[in-house]
């Protein structure tokens, strides 16, 4: 395997790592043990512990853009919306990308540059989420809205109605949960 292989293998064994344990929590130790090389060859690929979670912070967005663009193909409008939320749905059915947002989010209340990135890349996303879809300002925070309630209601637990239902089915779920 090549070096940049490892790098790309690396990043994504951090994402599984840090959206479990946190930033503060998760060893180099422990990530360099589950993609199978020593600690000192991890720092080989990254300089730093911060700089892998900052790798992991970029790839996570780029994977979530990257999700977006591939879902939308060639649609536009409302059909995209539609499209990109089913796989966004598809996404936090794993966990592993739940985790790593809500990670990324706690950290970046204490840390500066996380917060930096995480601004300039939810800013590039809300473009890339404008561009695919043609939509107004107002139909994309409803969409981007939507997702980060998913993420809430994913992380808690709760029982919904994915699409049009969603409102109704938390209702009911308050009344009767």
């Amino acid at each position: 395997m090549s070096a940049d292989e490892r790098r790309e293998e690396t990043v994504r064994v951090a994402i599984c790592e840090f959206g479990r344990s946190g930033y503060e929590g998760t060893s180099t130790a422990a990530i360099a043990k589950r993609v199978g090389v020593s600690q000192p060859y991890l720092f080989r690929l990254f300089p730093s512990k911060r700089a892998l979670f900052l790798a992991a912070v970029e790839r996570c967005f780029d994977d979530m853009e990257e999700a977006m663009r591939e879902s939308a193909g060639g649609k536009y409008g409302q059909e995209a919306i539609v499209a990109m939320g089913m796989r966004y749905r598809e996404m936090l059915d794993s966990g592993v990308q739940l985790k790593f947002q809500l990670q990324l989010y706690a950290t970046a209340l204490d840390d500066k540059e996380v917060r930096q990135i995480g601004n300039a890349r939810w800013a590039k996303l809300w473009r890339t989420i404008a561009e695919l879809t043609g939509e107004s300002a107002d139909d994309i925070l409803h969409f981007v809205s939507r997702g980060m309630l998913l993420n809430v209601l994913t992380a808690l637990d709760v029982p919904y109605t994915p699409g049009p239902g969603l409102g109704r089915s938390l209702l009911e779920w308050s009344e009767n949960g």
